[in-house]
């Protein structure tokens, strides 16, 4: 696969799920040269839709679409109200008593995955799980080229089996929900440098470096060691048209000196975010909560809840370990400095 073919510069707009990846910011993102990324985990069928048809409505260049590769759990009672259990502290800051059951754990991956056979975007990304071969036959088939995401290079090697066209080789430095597939999470946590490089010597497909990267210089440091694109989120998360809560934004721009770690507590699953009083409440008993999706769905009323009184303590502050270099800034404008700065010696 040539990612040449997708975008001038080999930048990707990382897909961030949680409303982040605003149709204005991808088509922005893609209209500017880079690669807009479309967040498409958390959209039911008939929303991805609609989200696409408004990307296309401001841009006629390719852009991507991605999913999270996941059943749809069937959770003992118990688990559940362990879980419910284990939040009850937590609730009580916001005055209530209980933690309120959703509706549903999370979106069908097999009806997102016929709709991203319809639309056919220039190209779709998998995280959380790797596809079967014969789901990757079938995206070749309708003309989508595939690109998996990997934590370790035998994870890049498991994608590059079953027919990916490319790889996103994430470190640990990155923001947000870690893509472990084979192995413990806990042990899925290279260095962004490192499993760049052993990701290169590993697989013969071309590899995306993520994890850390926020400026040209990054860039040209990845490239360097082999990495044909880079993939960035925290960076464009602070851009114009990124829909996260203003307060979320705010918190990542002002974010110098603030630590960023990996947690379990918010989602029942690895994820690197802006240290807060969520995280360090749910520390103690991170590897008692349900896995993700359902700890995630059991989290997010609470999350809502503390966003809605402008309380950053009980959100979900996902960032990288770069967020203390985060630039607010139009998306063209951030893709405009960051080519500058891959020029500069």
């Amino acid at each position: 696969m040539d990612l040449r073919t997708l975008m001038t510069y080999p930048i990707i707009q990382g897909p961030m799920a949680g409303g982040a990846c605003t149709p204005e910011l991808v088509a922005a993102v893609s209209n500017a040269g880079a690669l807009g990324s479309l967040a498409g985990s958390a959209l039911a069928p008939s929303v991805l839709v609609d989200q696409v048809r408004e990307i296309r409505a401001q841009t006629s260049k390719p852009f991507l679409v991605n999913l999270f590769v996941q059943d749809v759990p069937a959770p003992r009672p118990e688990d559940v109200e362990r879980g419910r259990e284990l939040l009850r502290p937590l609730v009580r800051r916001l005055g209530w008593e209980e933690v309120p059951v959703p509706k549903q754990w999370c979106q069908d991956f097999a009806a997102q995955f016929e709709a991203l056979l319809e639309l056919k975007p220039a190209a779709a990304s998998f995280t959380f799980d790797i596809l079967r071969q014969d789901q990757v036959e079938r995206l070749h088939a309708a003309g989508i080229p595939v690109i998996g995401t990997a934590t370790t290079a035998a994870e890049a090697l498991a994608w590059e089996r079953v027919g990916a066209d490319a790889v996103v080789a994430s470190g640990v430095e990155a923001g947000g929900h870690r893509g472990t597939f084979l192995g413990p999470q806990e042990e899925a946590q290279v260095p962004a440098r490192d499993l760049w490089a052993e990701t290169v010597k590993a697989v013969h497909i071309p590899v995306i470096a993520a994890g850390g990267i926020m400026d040209g210089h990054d860039i040209r440091d990845a490239l360097r060691l082999g990495a044909a694109a880079v993939q960035m989120g925290t960076a464009f998360l602070v851009c114009d048209e990124s829909g996260i809560d203003p307060l979320y934004k705010q918190m990542l721009l002002t974010a110098q000196g603030q630590p960023t770690r990996l947690t379990r507590g918010l989602t029942g699953r690895y994820a690197r975010g802006i240290e807060n009083t969520f995280m360090r409440e749910m520390e103690a008993v991170q590897k008692e909560v349900p896995a993700y999706p359902v700890q995630n769905a059991l989290t997010g009323s609470i999350r809502s809840a503390a966003a809605a009184q402008a309380n950053p303590e009980l959100m979900s502050l996902w960032a990288g370990t770069g967020v203390a270099r985060a630039r607010g800034m139009p998306a063209a404008q951030l893709v405009q400095t960051l080519v500058a700065e891959m020029a500069e010696g």
